[in-house]
């Protein structure tokens, strides 16, 4: 069952349209087939090793694993999707980015930071696209909301957690 077992995760896992964790993996086993989360860690880690060889990879986010295309072999696989690879402003970005770095935060600290207001439109895009929620509300006079990331947001940037951002002063390198 060893290696049926990395087969099955392996066509679970091409067919999944998100990614799955250790506990939903294991609800695809009958409790006759004894496959507990120990099994399934174990053939996730020969599942890594065998994709080394393949053209795509097994990938841990915060939400689970997933088998994604390696980027060697984007510019082949991107010939066939449906709509094309979306385009973000720099506003969008610095905003998100900002988000990621310092939350929680509140849109009135994004404006202090940036020294310009905050487009409601990209707020609005962000929360639609489930990169960012309202995580609370800070305790001042007219409890403004607390923004910050998601696990659809770590998913789509293939982080596991916000530890895996790049620190800022990496980033301060890349500028020239």
């Amino acid at each position: 069952m060893k290696m049926e077992l990395v087969l099955i995760l392996e066509a679970i896992l091409l067919t999944a349209n998100q990614p799955l964790t250790v506990a939903q993996l294991t609800q695809f086993f009958t409790q006759d087939e004894s496959v507990d989360s120990v099994a399934i860690q174990v053939a996730l880690k020969q599942l890594a090793v065998q994709t080394q060889e393949r053209s795509f990879d097994l990938i841990e986010t915060a939400r689970g694993y997933r088998l994604q295309t390696k980027q060697r072999y984007s510019q082949w696989v991107v010939k066939h999707q449906e709509e094309p690879t979306p385009k973000y402003s720099r506003v969008f970005l610095e905003t998100l980015a900002l988000i990621a770095w310092r939350q929680p935060i509140t849109r009135a600290e994004l404006e202090a930071i940036r020294g310009v207001a905050v487009n409601a439109n990209v707020l609005k895009a962000l929360i639609e696209r489930d990169w960012v929620r309202v995580l609370g509300h800070k305790p001042v006079p007219g409890r403004p909301e607390l923004l910050g990331t998601t696990k659809q947001f770590l998913d789509y940037f293939n982080l596991k957690s916000l530890d895996d951002l790049p620190q800022l002063a990496e980033l301060k390198d890349l500028v020239v």
